[in-house]
Order: C-alpha cells, then sequence, then structure tokens
C-alpha cells in the first residue's frame, strides 16, 4: 500500500515550459482520496514552491533546497543551517570564476550581488522568487540553507569539477541540471529530508513512491522502495530506479501515479 508519493519539479514533474501537467489537480485529489501524502522535492527555495501551488487548495508537504528545509501539515524543519562566514574560501573562490553566478540561499530568501546578467536574472527568477541584490554575500545575516552555482557554459567541465576537489571534504555537493550545482552542509540531500518525514508521518520506505531526473535526487530515490526515473532522467539516476516511466513532456509522473493507483483500487 502506497502512503506517500514523492516528485521532483523540474526535469521531473514540471514539463520543459516549466508547466504543472494538465491533469495534476485531478490526480492530486485521486492521491488524497486515497489518503497518499504528497511530496515536493526540489532544489527551488519553499516560496517559489509556495507559489507554484497556491491556485489550490491542497495539504502538500515541502522539501526545498535540496532537503535543507522542510515543511508537512504546520511543522516545519530547518536543517543544518550555516553562515555566509562559514563558505567563504568557496565563495571567493567563486567569484574568481568567470561567468559563474552565486546565490546563497537562505531561510528568510535568496542574495546575489550585485551585476546581474539579464540571461542570469531570468534564470533566477524561475527558481527565486523570494530574493534581493546585496553588496556583499559575505556580509549576509540569515540562515543559510544552501548555496546555488550557475554557469552557462562551463559548469560541468570546469567549476563543478574544481569546487567539487576543493571543497568536498567540507560540503555536500551535487548538480542539479547541466548549468546549476548546489552546495550544502554535509549530511543534507533531499534523501535525509525524506527519511525524516518518513519517520514523522509513520511511513515505511516499501510505501513510498519517488521521481527525479537528476544528480541532486540520488539519495531520494535511494530513501524510497518505489524509486522511478524519469525517461529523460541522467544515465546514473537511471542505473538507481528500479523503475523507468515516461519523459517529463509526456507526463510520466501523472501515468505511474494512475497505475499505481489503479493497482491499489484492483486489490
Amino acid at each position: 500500500m502506497i502512503k506517500m508519493i514523492v516528485s521532483d519539479m523540474d526535469g521531473t514533474l514540471l514539463n520543459s515550459n516549466k508547466q504543472l501537467p494538465k491533469d495534476f489537480i485531478e490526480v492530486y485529489q485521486l492521491m488524497k482520496a486515497a489518503k497518499i501524502q504528497f511530496v515536493v522535492a526540489s532544489g527551488r527555495q519553499y516560496y517559489t514552491l509556495v507559489d507554484e501551488f497556491a491556485h489550490f487548495d491542497h495539504d502538500i508537504a515541502y522539501v526545498a533546497e535540496n532537503g535543507g528545509f522542510i515543511h508537512w501539515g504546520n511543522n516545519t524543519q530547518t536543517m543544518k543551517p550555516m553562515k555566509a562566514g562559514d563558505a567563504k574560501e568557496m565563495i571567493e573562490t567563486l567569484r574568481e570564476q568567470e561567468g559563474v553566478n552565486v546565490v546563497l540561499c537562505g531561510q528568510k530568501g535568496a542574495y546575489v550581488e550585485a551585476g546581474l546578467s539579464e540571461e542570469f536574472n531570468v534564470e533566477l527568477q524561475k527558481y527565486y522568487t523570494k530574493n534581493q541584490v546585496v553588496k556583499n554575500l559575505l556580509e549576509v545575516d540569515d540562515d543559510i540553507l544552501k548555496i546555488a552555482v550557475n554557469d552557462f557554459k562551463n559548469l560541468e567541465s570546469s567549476v563543478y569539477p574544481l569546487v567539487k576537489e576543493k571543497f568536498d571534504s567540507d560540503f555536500q555537493i551535487s548538480t542539479s541540471s547541466p548549468i546549476w550545482f548546489d552546495v550544502m552542509p554535509k549530511g543534507i540531500n533531499k534523501g535525509e529530508a525524506i527519511q525524516l518525514l518518513q519517520k514523522e508521518l509513520n511511513i515505511l520506505p516499501e510505501e513510498c513512491m519517488a521521481f527525479g531526473d537528476y544528480l541532486n535526487d540520488y539519495e531520494m530515490l535511494q530513501s524510497v522502495y518505489h524509486s522511478y526515473a524519469m525517461d529523460n532522467a541522467h544515465p546514473e539516476i537511471k542505473s538507481i530506479a528500479r523503475n523507468v516511466t515516461a519523459s517529463n513532456d509526456d507526463n510520466g509522473v501523472m501515468e505511474a501515479i494512475r497505475q499505481q493507483l489503479l493497482h491499489m483500487a484492483a486489490k
């Protein structure tokens, strides 16, 4: 019996135009009738996720900032926040790299330094609707949940390997798309957050489904039994998932959930 269904957003639940499936509300109501807790697990900030689902009444649980922030029911959990100064050397290293954009993802909102290109500003608004420009990231006074790093040209070939080699022993570092990677405190990832929800809601891994497409979904898929990679997923995600569903542009998440609900109803 499935009691929890978890889905990543970008590249998974959302299509390539960043739109929810047309039948999402219908399928959500079917999940709710079956007493299934639906969880959105994303690298996006909490405020952006809330805006995405504000158009209908729901009790969706959120895992935001790649596991750094969790909200379910009337409960909120912030996981191992850090201060900007804790990542001083990394931020200074990133500032030296041409074409790199750095976002401090705090509990109160996101922070960037001045001089944003129009291209990056458009990208920023997709994931961090609550953001502000500051003079110096190192002077931000907020609990930092994550550092998001963007590079449109050389992320996987240059910037990500540099940061991974230099700072991997001190931080959890994972790519979330070909142009983004995220830096979290050690031990913070979507999988740890899902395990916390499983414990709080008394739900076993065998009673959970999860859907993902990229490397920041790796631990999340390992935290459930019914793991699904999208057809468009990174090869490493496909290699660990027990199932592969249709792509995000072919409504793969909704189709797999419908099949599961039919299977449950037939029992």
